[in-house]
């Protein structure tokens, strides 16, 4: 496939499930509904009167002229109903869409409530590949579409046939057949024509909404990797990159404008030769005595009347399929089911001891490259249980699998004797703290960012848990203080200072069971013996596992275990591993030797 090139997609027809989700929140206003409804009636009888108000008082101006009447004499009953009627019309409209307004945005406010609940939901396997930017635009794009439909297919559709056979039917009744087949014949082979090519361009709005997602995906994850962009100085190439993706934008829009012009020709051509056709008629039988001058301008009126919203409404049919080819992206993200999902009535977590179970555990991303095999230990209730091991070895798996964001290939992990797999996932999330290894923060004050730990803590609580991680004094030294913005992910901060943070964090939260991930990974030698002097402090009679890289921050440890390739193969408290005088003794020895 040559660069730029989309590939082909086949035209879909319109996705009725959209109703499914627009009929709630119809029925959830029933009586604003039902009002705005009333308005839309209302305005399409006034519109219909119109015309013959303007008949009449054409009527009534040429019988003036013949006669040689005063100008004045005009009856001003027929002018002021006119004008009442054109106002009337709009007023009515303006009503309807402000009674509907609320509806409309309490239904993009729930869908998008619903899907944001559905992305956190979602597995971390789901969130490891997505692309931000491009849902992003996806869920953007697909909430609007919503509001689209909700306000356009009730309120165009529906009363612009309606409009349309009330018409067709005035023309048969006053002025014969003719005219009303003209219409009729018109209207069919319009909307035909209308349908038709709106198929054929959907493609191309499709296309275009890949490209749009495409490009933002692209800028936004080159800006999130501004450092390391500048590091390698690639802004060039990541301007080459971006503007590869909007070149395939700009072809996709070109392709999109052309096939818009093809149809907007089209109908205009339609109308043209129909509007030609009607008055071509009307001017004869004005000419033969058969209609006044008053009757050739109400056909007019009633064609223009009739064409406008009939235009809007070949309008209304291309944003829908339009809608439709936006939504398509995030009715198939609101389909995506998580992998790892609580069973049916999942009881919450009973804590009593907090004692953790790995019963034979194995694990695997996939099936030709396994990280965990049969891994088996237990965490008493109070102890402090440490995983060592070089990198890659699976232990950070381990802490993945206990906060169940994977569930193991095979055996079982079990706290207090409750195998993780049959309790909710958030009961078991709320009596386990973590430090992780890569600390990510929030674009808010450092104050806020410990509060995330327990949002309803009070600001003392705050204050104490930012003492106990040795914050103190870092914060004293910001003139912003605790107030400091940290920035996109924490970027103003050091790698220490969001290490702290997050230890500030989990001591507010307080859980009874705490997963230390290289939590020291990123402090210098005399921050990390303060850090873990906070860590003692904290994890005393408390159920900690901690992963750790330098073995220096683990040998007062209850129980060390050592990981290679996924196996465990020695356990003991520290001086006994030294004893034995194999894989822990060796990283041991290698890391003495090191600066």
């Amino acid at each position: 496939m040559r660069r730029g090139r989309f590939p082909e997609q086949p035209a879909t027809p319109l996705n009725w499930q959209v109703l499914k989700v627009i009929w709630p929140y119809l029925l959830e206003y029933k009586q604003r509904v039902s009002i705005a409804l009333g308005c839309l009636i209302l305005a399409k009888i006034v519109s219909v009167v119109g015309p013959f108000l303007l008949k009449h008082i054409v009527d009534t101006l040429d019988g003036a002229s013949s006669k040689g009447t005063e100008l004045i004499l005009v009856p001003v009953g027929l002018l002021l109903a006119y004008g009442l009627a054109r106002l009337l019309n709009v007023l009515l409209g303006e009503i309807r869409d402000t009674l509907f307004g609320r509806v409309t945005e309490r239904a993009m406010r729930r869908l998008g409530l619903q899907v944001f609940q559905h992305m956190h939901a979602l597995d971390l396997d789901f969130h490891l590949n997505r692309q931000t930017g491009g849902i992003s635009r996806d869920i953007d794009r697909g909430t609007n579409g919503i509001s689209f439909l909700m306000r356009f297919f009730i309120f165009n559709i529906v009363p612009t046939l309606l409009e349309i056979a009330m018409v067709i039917g005035i023309l048969f009744y006053n002025y014969g057949i003719s005219f009303a087949l003209i219409t009729l014949s018109a209207i069919i082979v319009y909307i035909a024509f209308s349908i038709v090519t709106t198929e054929w361009r959907t493609q191309f709005v499709r296309e275009a909404n890949l490209a749009d997602s495409a490009s933002n995906t692209r800028a936004i994850d080159s800006l999130l990797n501004y450092e390391t962009v500048k590091y390698f100085t690639n802004e060039s190439f990541e301007a080459k990159r971006y503007d590869g993706e909007l070149q395939k934008w700009e072809l996709a829009r070109r392709k999109n404008r052309l096939s818009l012009f093809t149809l907007n020709a089209g109908q205009a051509l339609i109308i043209a030769a129909a509007t030609t056709s009607m008055m071509w008629l009307a001017a004869v039988k004005v000419s033969t005595g058969d209609m006044t001058l008053g009757d050739f301008v109400l056909v007019n009126a009633f064609m223009i009347q009739l064409f406008m919203p009939l235009n809007f409404l070949g309008f209304v049919y291309r944003e829908i399929k339009g809608s439709m080819a936006s939504i398509e992206k995030m009715f198939e993200l609101l389909d995506v089911k998580p992998k790892v999902t609580d069973i049916e009535n999942a009881n919450d977590l009973v804590l009593s001891l907090g004692r953790i179970t790995f019963n034979d555990v194995s694990f695997h991303y996939a099936k030709e490259r396994p990280i965990l095999n049969n891994v088996s230990f237990s965490i008493e209730p109070g102890q402090k249980v440490a995983v060592v091991g070089a990198s890659g070895a699976g232990k950070s798996t381990l802490v993945k699998l206990l906060f169940r964001f994977y569930d193991p290939s095979s055996g079982n992990i079990s706290i207090d004797g409750q195998d993780v797999h049959n309790i909710s996932q958030l009961s078991l999330r709320k009596v386990i703290g973590i430090v992780p290894q890569d600390t990510v923060l929030f674009n808010d004050t450092i104050f806020e960012n410990v509060r995330y730990g327990r949002p309803d803590a009070s600001d003392e609580e705050v204050r104490e848990a930012i003492r106990m991680a040795y914050l103190q004094d870092f914060i004293e030294e910001l003139p912003q203080g605790v107030g400091t913005i940290v920035g996109e992910r924490g970027l103003k901060l050091s790698g220490g200072e969001k290490q702290r943070v997050a230890i500030a964090r989990t001591i507010l939260k307080r859980p009874p069971i705490m997963v230390f991930d290289e939590a020291t990974s990123s402090l210098d030698s005399r921050s990390e013996q303060s850090i873990l002097a906070a860590i003692r402090e904290i994890a005393v009679n408390h159920t900690s596992l901690v992963i750790a890289h330098r073995l220096s921050t683990v040998v007062d440890a209850d129980n060390i275990i050592v990981l290679d390739h996924g196996k465990i193969v020695e356990q003991g408290r520290h001086q006994q591993l030294l004893e034995q005088q194999g894989s822990y003794a060796r990283l041991w020895q290698i890391q003495q030797q090191q600066p």
